[in-house]
């Protein structure tokens, strides 16, 4: 092996070291760190004294635990801070140091706070702070302001408002000499001499601390509630109450591990002092001790936890509710009354003795608890439940199972009873708004579970009686018809009948027309609305009705009382002897029909729909008119009556009556009336009297509508789209329908009848004197003839007895019509006849007087007929010798202001009774005939 040494280099620079580095390079541990909004979250359930222990650990930590926020937190909840008087003193301390008003942007930052500059590290303190940076526990420029100290508070000093505080039972040994002179009641004081200032909320919060912790403390930690503290050193029941009343209150602050369990054994011992003084208040209630312990023990629970304990107790033990049977059956209502009403006396009384008894209990509640506990309101709402409510419900119920109209009464009238009822209670002392407030709940409340069903029943049964009302009444004019049909048919031989037929038609037919007198013209048509209103309020008519009897020989019709049936009143007509031929017997048939005619729909009927429907609107509008809850409800109710009302009373019973007296009109025929020497035609003017009972009808209508829907504003008559506003402009339009198609087919049967006048009555002399011989040929009557009189009396019976009945409107196109259909019938009955030129004189007097009687109709259009039917009487006046005159007036149009051509002239001229004699030369007058042309 080599010996060979390297040789030792010496000079030049030293060779580094590889290891250099690595012995350079320093190990550095980094510790994690938690984020703010954790540390934040961890100091929430962390107790009071660990707080501060923490906030000595850093500055940062400091800051987080000394932030207003958390402060604020458990203050609110405690109930101690406002922040409406906290943002008054912020404003005012800005305006004071600055000299105006607070910058917005900074007061908000005071409110929530966080820094000036917006951001969370000047808050919480993460990081280092700007030097211009500013947070809310930077400056105590708020205490300076207050007085409360001196010189500013340096953010880092030493003072963090616990340090005097006890934080724990070991630590009460050391409390410092200002703690150790707070006396007892001083620290019952501490939650209401809490101020709202922000900045401060960490020291009032101390302040709370020191005064109620240790007596916190032990609470929760006793083993028995007679060593506790709070029992130890308050000896007087209502101290003890208010110390525990904020104990309890402290206890919500407490966000540590393990607050629900010491919340609950402060319960328990709260609790335990509760029910001691409970039992000690009601063997007060026993001993009736109410100036003295029992005003005593309701102020301690009061104080306590609002006195609800006592508020229960009392009620328990009042005569109201432990002895409510005393005050009233329910049941009396209805088994002192017969079926279909109720005895509403029994609820009054009933209603007066609790009202009573309540204002006696009231006068107690206000010598025994004190305001704050709301003992009235309480009572009231228990007596309202109890007894008030509990005595409707069985009412109603067994009403509603027994009778429906007694249940109608019952709500409606005990409604009305209730609203009186409270009226007479007395309020307590300063709760009189609370309290009607509360009255007008409880009422509502109870009638809230029958009002739907009221509603509903109160229409059923106002429908399935009017349905009733009328089917009876269709009923027995139907059983009335068959049995008189059967009557008159019982005696009828038919045998003997077709042997002797020419005897027995003669005898028939001819037979007048037996119709029952009509209803005189002043009664009860005279004065209509003071009638219907009377009608509609149920006023007492028997007056009325007598008077009119004496007038008319009409049976009257029975009298109103209280708007009790007319039907049952009603005068029995005997029945006639039964005729003994087929012939006689569809004569007398078709004369009952006739006379039946005013009975195919009744104001009497009328008179029981309207009565019944304003009942049952005036029970629900009791609702409406007191502005309930139910208002609207029953409003929309009371427009369903009264539709239904219009829809039975129009459309069922009026509209179905119109349609038959039309059809009876429809068989009338004039020719099977033996005496037409009356004025006025039998069936015509019974269809007149019902368009005026219809019209008596519609004038109740208005009335009830005025009265009852528009005074009670249950509808509004502009409002067209209201329902019951719809429904009775369908009903006047259907009534205005019925009554003109009536009229028409009345038109018709008028004409008949003047027709059949005149063709019967007319003597042929009376035109023509020469065809009755020599003998009386010297001596004639200028006047006109005795069926110009008939026609005139008969047309002006029927139009007069419309007036005040109808429409001016209706009335002037019935007179229209009927003078056109006059023309129209003496035009043919002209054309009929032979006319001499002395039986001239006879015709001129009879247009003359129907000329009269057109005036006073007072249509002038209708005037110019019967002027043109003057004028053409003239042709009639012409001698034979003026034939060429003759022609002339023939031929003159304007003569008859174009009411007739001259072909409709010359065709009456041939009426006269020498035209052959004078024809030719009248016809050779107006059309040239017999001219030769050269």
């Amino acid at each position: 092996m080599s010996n060979f040494k390297r040789a030792t280099v010496t000079g030049g620079p030293p060779r580094p070291d590889v290891l250099a580095p690595l012995r350079m390079t320093q190990i550095v541990g980094s510790k994690p760190l938690l984020p703010a909004e954790i540390l934040s979250t961890i100091l929430d359930y962390v107790t009071v004294s660990d707080l501060i222990h923490f906030a000595q650990v850093s500055r940062r930590m400091k800051e987080m635990v000394y932030d207003e926020s958390r402060w604020i937190l458990r203050l609110r909840l405690m109930g101690c801070w406002n922040e409406a008087e906290a943002r008054k003193r912020a404003e005012a301390s800005w305006r004071q140091r600055t000299g105006s008003k607070g910058l917005p942007h900074e007061e908000e930052a005071d409110r929530v706070g966080i820094g000036v500059n917006g951001d969370l590290e000047s808050a919480v303190g993460i990081g280092r702070r700007r030097k211009d940076s500013k947070t809310i526990f930077g400056a105590g420029t708020e205490q300076v302001n207050l007085g409360t100290n001196g010189h500013q508070q340096s953010v880092t000093g030493s003072s963090d408002g616990f340090d005097a505080v006890p934080l724990s039972q070991s630590a009460t040994a050391n409390i410092p000499s200002t703690y150790k002179s707070q006396d007892p009641l001083s620290r019952m004081e501490a939650m209401s001499q809490t101020r709202s200032i922000r900045g401060q909320a960490r020291q009032e919060y101390g302040k709370i601390h020191g005064s109620l912790n240790r007596y916190y403390i032990d609470a929760v930690n006793c083993k028995d509630h007679t060593t506790a503290m709070v029992f130890r050193i308050y000896r007087d029941p209502n101290h003890q109450a208010r110390m525990l009343a904020n104990l309890a209150r402290f206890a919500n602050s407490d966000l540590a591990q393990g607050w629900k369990e010491r919340k609950e054994r402060l319960y328990y011992l709260s609790d335990a002092f509760e029910t001691a003084v409970a039992r000690k208040f009601e063997q007060a209630l026993k001993t009736a001790d109410v100036d003295g312990k029992q005003r005593k023990y309701a102020h301690v629970l009061a104080a306590l936890n609002g006195g609800q304990k006592a508020v229960e107790l009392f009620i328990s033990h009042s005569p109201i509710v432990a002895r409510k049977n005393e005050l009233g059956d329910p049941l009396d209502c209805l088994r002192s009354s017969p079926s279909g009403s109720i005895a509403l006396e029994e609820s009054q009384s009933f209603f007066a003795r609790l009202a009573a008894g309540f204002n006696e209990q009231i006068a107690l509640i206000d010598r025994i608890f004190p305001d704050s506990t709301k003992a009235a309101v309480t009572f009231l709402e228990r007596v309202g439940k109890e007894v008030f409510s509990d005595y409707l419900w069985t009412l109603f119920d067994e009403a509603h199972q027994t009778n429906l109209e007694s249940y109608l009464k019952a709500v409606s009238g005990t409604y009305h009873q209730s609203l009186y009822m409270a009226k007479t209670l007395r309020p307590s002392k300063d709760t009189s708004d609370e309290f009607y407030e509360s009255v007008d709940r409880i009422i509502a409340n109870s009638f809230e579970l029958h009002i739907e069903l009221y509603l509903k029943e109160e229409f059923s049964f106002f429908k399935r009686k009017s349905e009733a009302e009328v089917g009876e009444w269709e009923r027995q004019l139907s059983e009335q018809d068959a049995s008189m049909q059967s009557l008159y048919m019982s005696n009828v031989n038919r045998q003997a009948d077709k042997r002797d037929f020419l005897t027995s038609f003669k005898k028939v037919v001819m037979m007048p027309v037996n119709v029952l007198p009509t209803f005189p013209l002043s009664s009860p048509f005279g004065g209509k609305s003071a009638t219907a209103k009377a009608l509609v309020n149920g006023e007492n008519m028997q007056t009325t009705s007598q008077a009119s009897s004496q007038i008319s020989t009409r049976p009257a019709t029975p009298s109103i009382v209280n708007g009790t049936s007319l039907s049952a009143n009603r005068s029995i007509t005997p029945m006639p002897e039964p005729p003994t031929t087929e012939l006689a017997a569809k004569a007398a048939i078709m004369s009952s029909r006739l006379e039946g005619i005013r009975s195919l729909f009744s104001i009497e009927i009328a008179l029981n729909l309207v009565h019944a429907a304003k009942s049952g609107i005036e029970r629900a509008a009791v609702f409406y008119r007191t502005q309930s809850q139910f208002g609207e409800h029953a409003r929309k109710q009371c427009q369903l009556i009264f539709v239904l009302l219009l829809q039975i009373l129009g459309t069922r019973h009026i509209k179905a009556g119109f349609d038959q007296a039309v059809d009876h009109l429809t068989n009338y025929n004039p020719k099977e009336i033996q005496n037409h020497g009356h004025t006025e035609v039998k069936p015509l003017v019974t269809f007149l009297e019902l368009v005026n009972v219809g019209d008596l009808i519609q004038q109740m209508l208005d009335v009830f509508y005025e009265q009852e829907m528009v005074a009670s504003r249950l509808t509004d008559r502009n409002d067209f789209l209201d329902p019951a506003v719809k429904e009775k402009k369908r009903f006047e339009q259907m009534l205005d329908e019925r009554v003109a198609a009536g009229l028409n087919k009345g038109i018709e049967v008028l004409m008949s009848e003047v027709e059949f006048v005149c063709a019967t009555t007319q003597k042929a002399e009376d035109f023509n004197p020469d065809a009755a011989g020599a003998a009386n040929s010297d001596v004639m009557d200028i006047g006109p003839s005795e069926t110009a009189k008939m026609v005139v009396n008969i047309v002006s019976s029927h139009t007069k007895m419309l007036v005040g009945s109808t429409e001016k409107n209706m009335l002037d196109v019935f007179n229209q019509e009927v003078g056109l259909r006059i023309f129209t019938a003496l035009c043919k009955h002209i054309k009929r006849q032979r006319i001499s030129v002395a039986g001239s004189i006879k015709l001129i007097s009879d247009m003359n007087h129907y000329f009269t009687y057109i005036q006073t109709l007072k249509n002038q259009n209708l005037l110019e007929y019967f002027i043109a039917l003057r004028e053409l009487a003239q042709i009639y006046l012409v001698d034979p010798s003026d034939a060429k005159e003759l022609a002339t007036i023939i031929a003159d149009s304007n003569r008859f202001h174009g009411i007739f051509r001259a072909e409709e002239v010359y065709e009456f001229a041939e009426r006269r009774a020498d035209w052959y004699q004078i024809r030719a030369k009248v016809e050779r007058a107006m059309y040239g005939i017999g001219c030769v042309v050269m």
